[in-house]
């Protein structure tokens, strides 16, 4: 039975993964290139707040309960939008901080790279 849920519930992760957009969009501002879009990309929480607040005003005046799903979808995917700005800083610092060292590596080794190495003589075997 564990194992059974524990399947369906990596195949249901692997589904929302891949296919809805909003995990989509987020991925890809985790990717190096497009950290900068972390906090552009908290601005999309505004339209899904704007969802929540119309459903939560629906629902006061008697709409149909199943927009207690919509309300909850919103205000979810306002979290990870919200949440992705900071978590995207920090990201960038970690990568920037790891290409500095980087470069600081590679800026000692090149002084021993670019030395002439000394030749050292030839010697010939005689062949018999």
């Amino acid at each position: 039975m564990i194992r059974l849920i524990w399947t369906l519930s990596a195949h249901t992760r692997y589904y929302l993964r891949r296919y809805m957009p909003t995990n989509r969009l987020l991925d890809a501002i985790r990717r190096r290139p497009n950290l900068k879009w972390g906090i552009p990309a908290m601005l999309l929480a505004v339209p899904y707040l704007l969802i929540a607040s119309i459903c939560t005003n629906a629902l006061a005046d008697g709409a149909p309960g199943w927009l207690h799903l919509v309300v909850l979808w919103a205000v979810w995917n306002t979290m990870k939008f919200i949440i992705m700005g900071p978590v995207s800083l920090i990201l960038a610092l970690r990568a920037r901080l790891r290409e500095a060292g980087a470069r600081r590596r590679d800026r000692t080794r090149e002084p021993l790279s670019r030395t002439p190495r000394k030749e050292e003589p030839t010697t010939y075997v005689a062949a018999r």
